[in-house]
């Protein structure tokens, strides 16, 4: 949906946005309870189920709640949208400038970014796992003998859910809303059933009872850190699902119904465990009735499915992006809903998550030994945000920097302590989120600095336009009817492929267009500034496409937009000319050897320009051109 149309939306549509948000927003962090608790309190952290451990834990899961999620998020970060977009990446597009030198303070912002994406595939494809396998161990609860058949009922699971992720978003997001509401009313509910017969547990609100914790338990207290920070995994999610909802409908149902929820439920899970301490191998279940375990057994893996689908989709919308910027090769990309900017299927984005995640549980094979790798990645993509949300507070909106320090510094070190307790996971299992980020970093920079280099190679033998059109004027070639359109970046060079068509076939259009297709750092661009046609005389024309990171770049259809006497396209005499280059790796300076090899394999497996630029086949001609690198 548009975000004009959720800038400030109102009664009943506000009412329908919310209930949207809930499952496509609130997925992850929502089905927290599920195992967060039992971490923080499990006897590797070398912790007792005492009253003073199950308060101080409390305590910590309340304000991290309010200060990590409420504070920074909802309440700071959500206001850095990017033209309505938001994520990590959004937010680095709207911080770095418009052009970044190597080396500078931009420069860096951009490296931290593009850091901060890659930590999000991690977390990708470890959301889905551990979700929907916490939510299968239940069945234990309900038959013991299960204990085998949990984690191939897990995998099958997955495999569903990414088998039907071709369908779109949109085909099951009507059902979304109303299953995780139903799930987060039962998660308090649960909890005050609890909490009535251990009341004194709401006194864990009092912040003493976190000092005193850490007080108590010194270092072991500082390691369960880690474990607490999975109540607040999910929190990136509120920031980069606004450009589909709007900041409105996320701060109302996460103040309204979403974070009284979780903490009814984190109380009530710690009264159980006061009365009866043993319940500490899952207390999220062992709330339950026996008479409820079953339905509630269902209810949690379909919220669980639906917290997956949020972080696929997520995925998704995050290489869209990517692609867009430049920082991804072109991948195959299907837009499944034409209403709603983001609603997008990529097949393989898709199939390496569902490997990715189906290696991972057969890996780990539970919600604890997946919980160990958990964490890292998003800590440090919430460590990043801080930084960028710094320089956007300081170079946008002009904060005194003496109120940019007092915001920031006490988020910084709170993001800090978080880090520090899941560094001590990496040999656990939280290696795998940062090798996950570290391939995908890899690619995407080694893309970027690619992409450059081939400007930079073409650009060292291509022809100024203007002398270009100087020689023209005074040898002019054959004209033949027609239009044709030669796609370049470079909107003042002659294109490469215009020079070898002249070249070998000694003829040129009637009209002759040269075009090139922008992209934007803001997420869309208005229809009124998508085109800009140049008359350059002699039948030629200059025509610049504005795209905006999360639009699909439909050349044919802004072309037909175009109403001049002059310039009029019409696919039965219009042809496009596309430069296929062959690029070679050499010992030029530029790029590592292995880095430019990686290069050419990403590039001749990108996905085919005229494909991707919605181009007719039949009306689109290649001329190839050798690079060396």
């Amino acid at each position: 949906m548009a975000h004009s149309e959720t800038k400030n939306p109102k009664g009943r549509y506000l009412a329908t946005l919310s209930l949207a948000a809930l499952g496509v927003v609130f997925g992850d962090i929502g089905t927290s309870p599920l195992y967060a608790f039992r971490e923080a309190l499990s006897a590797e952290n070398g912790l007792q189920v005492t009253p003073e451990s199950v308060f101080g834990v409390l305590s910590l899961i309340f304000w991290s709640l309010i200060l990590v999620v409420s504070v920074k998020y909802l309440v700071l970060v959500l206001r850095a949208d990017n033209h309505g977009e938001g994520g990590i990446l959004a937010l680095t597009a709207l911080v770095i400038p418009k052009s970044v030198k190597r080396g500078s303070r931009g420069y860096i912002l951009l490296l931290l970014g593009l850091f901060g994406t890659a930590l999000l595939y991690g977390d990708g494809i470890i959301t889905p796992a551990i979700s929907v396998l916490s939510a299968v161990e239940g069945l234990e609860f309900a038959a013991p003998q299960l204990h085998p058949f949990v984690v191939p009922i897990t995998l099958v699971i997955l495999v569903v859910l990414f088998l039907f992720q071709h369908k779109g978003t949109s085909k099951v997001g009507a059902v979304f809303g109303p299953i995780t509401l139903l799930w987060f009313l039962s998660l308090a509910a649960l909890g005050i059933n609890q909490i009535l017969k251990a009341p004194s547990v709401l006194l864990a609100i009092n912040p003493y009872y976190a000092v005193k914790f850490f007080v108590q338990n010194g270092f072991h207290g500082f390691l369960v850190l880690g474990s607490v920070f999975l109540v607040v995994t999910g929190g990136e999610a509120l920031y980069a699902d606004m450009g589909h909802f709007g900041r409105k409908p996320i701060r109302l149902t996460w103040f309204a119904l979403v974070l009284p929820a979780l903490l009814l439920n984190y109380w009530g899970q710690g009264a159980l465990l006061l009365r009866h301490p043993e319940t500490i191998d899952n207390p999220f279940y062992r709330m339950l009735p026996p008479s409820l375990l079953i339905p509630m057994l269902f209810l949690a893996t379909a919220a669980t499915v639906i917290a997956s689908q949020a972080l696929i989709s997520g995925a998704f919308s995050l290489s869209l992006q990517a692609v867009q910027l430049g920082y991804a090769p072109r991948l195959e990309i299907e837009h499944t809903s034409a209403d709603e900017y983001g609603q997008v299927y990529l097949p393989s984005i898709n199939w390496l998550l569902m490997i990715a995640c189906i290696v991972l549980v057969l890996y780990f094979r539970s919600s604890s030994n997946l919980a160990a790798a958990y964490g890292i990645a998003v800590t440090l993509t919430m460590l990043i945000t801080t930084i960028l949300f710094f320089f956007l507070a300081r170079n946008h909106w002009h904060w005194p920097l003496a109120l940019n320090l007092s915001v920031c510094i006490p988020l910084l070190l709170i993001d800090l302590s978080f880090l520090g307790a899941n560094l001590f996971k990496v040999f656990e299992g939280g290696w795998f989120p940062l090798l996950v980020a570290g391939m995908v970093f890899l690619l995407l920079t080694t893309w970027k600095r690619g992409r450059e280099m081939v400007a930079l190679r073409l650009r060292e033998g291509t022809l100024p336009l203007s002398t270009f059109m100087q020689t023209l004027e005074e040898n002019s070639p054959n004209r033949v009817p027609g239009t044709g359109v030669f796609m370049f970046r470079d909107p003042d060079a002659t294109p490469p492929a215009l020079l070898t068509n002249l070249k070998f076939n000694h003829v040129l259009h009637e009209k002759v267009v040269i075009l090139v297709a922008d992209m934007t750092h803001t997420p869309r661009v208005p229809n009124a500034r998508r085109v800009t046609v140049k008359s350059l005389g002699n039948g030629f024309f200059s025509v610049v496409l504005r795209y905006g990171f999360v639009e699909d770049v439909d050349v044919p259809k802004a072309l037909r937009r175009i109403v001049r006497d002059d310039l009029e396209f019409r696919s039965e005499d219009t042809t496009f000319f596309l430069g296929r280059e062959t690029l070679l790796s050499t010992p030029r300076p530029g790029m590592q050897r292995w880095r430019e090899q990686l290069f050419v394999m990403m590039y001749r497996n990108a996905r085919h320009a005229a494909a991707f630029f919605h181009l007719p086949p039949e009306r689109v001609v290649e001329i190839g051109v050798q690079l060396e690198l």
